[in-house]
Order: structure tokens, then C-alpha cells, then sequence
């Protein structure tokens, strides 16, 4: 299939970190004829290899190097200046707000100003914020030391959550978002794991409920008013309860938007965010779980069904139009696929799907989070990363003789 052809004396997209996220932005910009250049870290993140993609660059880590991803940034200016930046993970949203102010003499910039990109990180701070603006949410205690932790630990109910105040720092050292603590002792084990990482948490109260409690507020914010919004229902998360979506559904939740407007009022908030709220049986009530400041993780899903953030926001940016009103089609589906499959054998004993329940998103319209017949190179290049990584016991035993 050809590409399609670039739009006329179009300002470039530069999408920073490509991974799901930033695959489902190079594909919707793409697909418009954009011309998109891939800032990568890693050769195994899914979306530089996409055929949207114009030039794929690899950049010093925002987390790692930041200050060399900054001044490679300023170097390539008479080059790529005037291209909209567009960072599509939390470790590039961080760096990138950081030096906004300079980057912004050169590129349009996809993402808030410092001071409401850490209020949005930092998540002690979006619970401030939140009950300031009234809008509900668990309640939550940052963890300072050992002694508030063993003295948090002998009153808290359980289960309960210690996460990070910084998730994408926490989830770098430990590959997870959190830890479910069923009783004191796991609950002190996690507090001084993560201290001995360097990594601040949170004491929080677990919202008991299936994933599918949970649900998503999009919105594409400024100047206090949304341009356009899409809320989605999670349907299942990898891990369960405590991970992050691997199924999700479009859906009309309209209990949520005016809280997800407060919130981002309250913040200051312009650009692009996810807002994650979770049903609370309890009281009957959606409470806050975070904000997300950049394309969420089934980023794909809102283009789908007819709100397309990633180009909104380009075009917004990059030409300063505000988009018309457009509504959405309930009833599709995301699905990451693998992450679907893998947890689903990992964890079918306590998930409990039968299987019609487990196919159903399967058997109605739905989507893939990486695999698309037009475009099927990040899919299988992700497919290769994953594989890579494997044992290599493992691995001998997938291989053939013959490959081997």
C-alpha cells in the first residue's frame, strides 16, 4: 500500500518515544499525510519502524540524558525547528517540560508548561488538586519514612496500594505500577524496597471492583475549555487491578466529564490528557486514580471512533485551528493484544473470564494496539523485542532445529 501523500508545505510531527502511545500518534498523523519523524530511544519500541514514519532518529534518553537530548534537540533546530514536539511517554513529557521555555523558540510544544507537567507526574500533587477542586478521590498519604510507613501499616485497612509518587521512575526500576499489600508485612516490604531505589510512595485506599470500574476521560483542554473530549471504559487491566489497560471500550460515561473538567480547570491544565477515574460501589461515587499528561496508553482508540486527539492537537498547534464539535461511537474496542493473551493464561484462575466473556471484544468491532494489516512492521518488530528478551532456554525451546 502506498503511502498517502504529505499535506501541503506541512509543519512536521516530531513524535518523542514511540511506543504504543506514540505508535497510535505517528499512525493518526500519518494516515493524514503528515510528515512524522520518529525520535526513538530504543529499537524496540514499536512505532519508528512504522511506515508513517518519514526519518527515524535515535535520541539520547529523556530520562537518562536529558541534558544531551535537550542540546541535540537545539542542534537539529535549523533543521527540524518549527516542527511540533510531540512527547508521547512520562520520562519525555518531564524532560521536555523542563526545558520548554528554550525549546519553544524553535518547536511548537506538545505538552504543558513545567509547573502543571509536575503536577500531573508527581502524583501527590494531582490529589491536591483534586480536593481542592472537590472532585473525589481515595485517600492518599505520601509515605516519608520508615517509621510513618510501620505506623501507617498498624491502622490502614488492607488491602491497600503503595505507589509511587513518580510513576514512570518507579516503573523503570521495577517494572510495575504499584504494589497491592494484602497485610503489614507486605506493605512495610514495598515501602522499603522502593526507598531503597531512591523512590518515593504513596500510601493509598484500594477502590475494590473489577477493571472494568474503571474508565477514562480524554480531553484535548485550553484556556480552561475543552476542545474536545471522549471518555472509554477499561475492560481489562494487565496485571489485574493494579495494571495498566490491556481491553478497552468506547463508551458514553457522562458522570464523568464534569468532575475531568474540574480537575483540569483546577490544574491550569492546556493540551492533551487522560484523565483515569475508578467506580466506587461503596459510596457510588468515580474517584480520581490519576492524569495522564500525554497520549495514554489506547491512544488509538478516540481516532477510531471519531475523535482524533494526536491531529487535533497538531493541527491546533501547528496552525492554530480549534477543531468543530465532533461526538463518537460507542461499542469499540482496543485490545493490546498480547499483553490480552499473556495475562489471560497468567491469571485465568482469579480473573475467572468464561470464555464468551473473554472473546467478546474479540467477536464486536475492535482494534489492535500494534498489530494493523496496513502496517504490520511495529507489530512484528515489537513481536521480535519481546522474543529477544526471553531466556534463551526458553527461547531454544520455541525455536525450530533449524532456525537454531
Amino acid at each position: 500500500m502506498r503511502k498517502p501523500p504529505p499535506e501541503t508545505n506541512a509543519v512536521p510531527a516530531l513524535v518523542l518515544s514511540t511506543g504504543t502511545p506514540g505508535l497510535a500518534v505517528i499512525r493518526s498523523l500519518g494516515r493524514r499525510g503528515v510528515p512524522v519523524i520518529a525520535l526513538y530511544q530504543d529499537r524496540g519500541e514499536a512505532g519508528w519502524v512504522s511506515r508513517y514514519v518519514r526519518e527515524a532518529i535515535r535520541v539520547p534518553h529523556p530520562e537518562r540524558k536529558e541534558k544531551a537530548l535537550v542540546e541535540f534537540l537545539l542542534r537539529e533546530a535549523p533543521r527540524l525547528g518549527g516542527g511540533v514536539l510531540m512527547p508521547c511517554a512520562d520520562g519525555a513529557l518531564a524532560a521536555i517540560s523542563r526545558n520548554k521555555q528554550e525549546l519553544s523558540q524553535h518547536y511548537r510544544v506538545a505538552c504543558p508548561d513545567a509547573l502543571v507537567a509536575a503536577s500531573v507526574l508527581e502524583k501527590c500533587h494531582t490529589y491536591e488538586a483534586a480536593r481542592l477542586a472537590g472532585v473525589a478521590a481515595p485517600h492518599t498519604s505520601v509515605l516519608r519514612s520508615l517509621e510513618q510507613a510501620e505506623c501507617e501499616a498498624g491502622s490502614v485497612p488492607y488491602p491497600c496500594l503503595v505507589k509511587p509518587v513518580t510513576g514512570h521512575q518507579y516503573s523503570r526500576v521495577f517494572k510495575k505500577k504499584m504494589v497491592l499489600a494484602r497485610n503489614r508485612e507486605q506493605l512495610i516490604a514495598a515501602y522499603r524496597e522502593a526507598a531503597a531505589a531512591g523512590c518515593e510512595v504513596m500510601l493509598q485506599e484500594f477502590i475494590p471492583g473489577e477493571d472494568a470500574m474503571g474508565v477514562n476521560y480524554n480531553a484535548y483542554f485550553w484556556e480552561g475549555e475543552p476542545l474536545a473530549e471522549f471518555t472509554a471504559a477499561k475492560i481489562r487491566n494487565a496485571p489485574p487491578q493494579i495494571g495498566s489497560p490491556r481491553v478497552v471500550m468506547s463508551k458514553h460515561i457522562p458522570e464523568v466529564v464534569e468532575p475531568g473538567r474540574r480537575l483540569l480547570r483546577a490544574l491550569g491544565y492546556s493540551g492533551f490528557a487522560c484523565t483515569e477515574f475508578k467506580w466506587d460501589a461503596r459510596d457510588g461515587s468515580y474517584k480520581l486514580m490519576e492524569v495522564n499528561g500525554r497520549h495514554n496508553l489506547s491512544a488509538a482508540l478516540a481516532p477510531r471512533c471519531g475523535v482524533d486527539f494526536p491531529y487535533i492537537e497538531y493541527r491546533h498547534l501547528a496552525y492554530g485551528e480549534k477543531p468543530a464539535p465532533c461526538d463518537f461511537e460507542d461499542g469499540t474496542y482496543w485490545i493490546h493484544l498480547s499483553r490480552d493473551a499473556g495475562h489471560t493464561l497468567m491469571h485465568w484462575r482469579s480473573e475467572r473470564y468464561s470464555l464468551a466473556r473473554y472473546l467478546e471484544p474479540y467477536r464486536h468491532d475492535h482494534m489492535f494496539a500494534e498489530l494493523d494489516g496496513s502496517d504490520l512492521r511495529p507489530f512484528l518488530n515489537r513481536f521480535a523485542s519481546l522474543f529477544t528478551r526471553l531466556p534463551a532456554a526458553v527461547r531454544r525451546r520455541l525455536l525450530p532445529s533449524r532456525a537454531r
